[in-house]
């Protein structure tokens, strides 16, 4: 069957359901059956393959309980990020690589009715007077929504899948991004409270890396999550408050800044303080944490580079309170951050991790760095794909109170 034909027998048998069924009184798996039979029905003495029946019950019961051609894109593991152009444009990341779905949404009304109720389940709106909308999905994929007349090419929704398993260090070294020695170093140093920030590109890895590192936080600490969208899966704390961010309503009140929850959280006896994404003014907020007794906190920022994100965070300093020198904005970023790795997406589509390098002080109107692990390519690297690892370099860690503060008397 075409998918055109296919199309047109889902709207059929979406509307038979609708006219003839009781739905606010049928069970999920009652209403499930009803469409299977439905479709059976219809199919009757026509050729139809197996996987295109059970497609076809799925996009009609998921158009009616779920979120429509989303359910089946969501539920396959293998897709990473999905991106709506408009209801005829979507894009899927699979393994790496960007692909165009031959699948597209009944209308454009429809596609806003899903958005609609992805955008509801978190408890947020968006409309005409609100286009731009960030959220999740029940099970935490972050989603961004953008709306006409903003998006010209009709509504635009972007979804970073969510992983089922949260990602581990253990996870890490399998894949290559890292090393047993060097993630037994970062092991000591977050116990030891090392302010530790990760930078990287868009999809390069910055939360999945930031929830494995987060599992090395002591069982008994109390720790506070703050968010855009909530997504860290942080595991095996007891003591934990996740936090998230609220847009303005319709008539402009209500909003809730990550400013405000970095505020909110330092009256609420936080041991560590984790950011999910520093991206403006709440730079200054979190550095001043940082600098105010609140080590060990953690957190990502969007940079190219390590000395590239402390532009980055001078400049998001600046969007919070103008009036500050410079000299004084980059005294309190080299007191506030101890350790910046820096993640890169490389041309093999690989994530792996470029840097970790120690902020050593300030010096001379400069903030001194001290590179302690850098990634070499090794000769086994060719155009379609990077070899190489993390290699240690010759600089010892300079500043290693914090480690004996700790009781780790270990070299690093």
């Amino acid at each position: 069957m075409e998918l055109k034909q296919e199309q047109e027998l889902i709207a059929e048998i979406k509307q038979t359901v609708a006219e003839n069924f009781p739905l606010s009184k049928m069970e999920d798996d009652e209403l499930n059956q009803a469409i299977e039979e439905l479709v059976e029905k219809r199919l009757a003495g026509q050729y139809c393959p197996i996987s295109q029946r059970v497609e076809i019950v799925q996009q009609v019961y998921s158009s009616i309980r779920g979120f429509g051609l989303l359910d089946s894109i969501i539920s396959d593991d293998t897709i990473t990020e999905v991106m709506i152009n408009g209801p005829e444009n979507i894009f899927i990341e699979q393994n790496g690589r960007l692909f165009k779905l031959d699948k597209q949404f009944e209308s454009q009304r429809r596609l806003e009715d899903v958005i609609q109720r992805i955008v509801g389940l978190a408890g947020r709106e968006v409309n005409q007077a609100n286009p731009i909308c960030d959220t999740r999905l029940p099970d935490g994929s972050r989603v961004n929504v953008v709306l006409p007349p903003i998006a010209l090419c009709g509504p635009t929704v972007t979804i970073r899948k969510f992983s089922k398993n949260p990602m581990t260090i253990e996870k890490l070294i399998e894949y290559g991004s890292l090393t047993r020695p060097i993630a037994d170093v970062l092991e000591k140093l977050v116990r030891a409270k090392y302010n530790i920030f990760i930078s990287g590109g868009t999809g390069s890895g910055k939360t999945t890396f930031l929830n494995a590192l987060s599992n090395y936080i002591p069982k008994d600490e109390r720790v506070i999550t703050i968010e855009d969208s909530a997504e860290l899966q942080i595991t095996g704390i007891d003591n934990l408050v996740s936090m998230e961010t609220r847009n303005a309503n319709a008539s402009g009140a209500g909003q809730i800044t990550i400013r405000d929850l970095i505020k909110a959280s330092l009256r609420m006896r936080p041991e560590r303080i984790v950011v999910g994404e520093v991206r403006g003014g709440e730079a200054l907020d979190m550095l001043q944490a940082m600098n105010t007794g609140h080590d060990g906190s953690l957190s990502t920022g969007h940079a190219n580079s390590t000395v590239d994100m402390l532009s980055r965070l001078e400049t998001m300093v600046l969007q919070g309170s103008a009036g500050l020198p410079l000299e004084a904005i980059r005294q309190q970023i080299a007191s506030a951050v101890d350790i910046i790795i820096h993640l890169s997406r490389l041309r093999d589509k690989s994530r792996k991790t470029m840097e970790i390098t120690e902020v050593v002080g300030y010096e001379d109107g400069h903030i001194i760095l001290n590179p302690l692990y850098v990634f070499e390519e090794d000769e086994k690297s060719t155009l379609s794909k990077v070899s190489g690892q993390l290699k240690r370099t010759a600089n010892p860690l300079k500043n290693d109170y914090k480690l004996r503060l700790a009781g780790i008397r270990d070299e690093i």
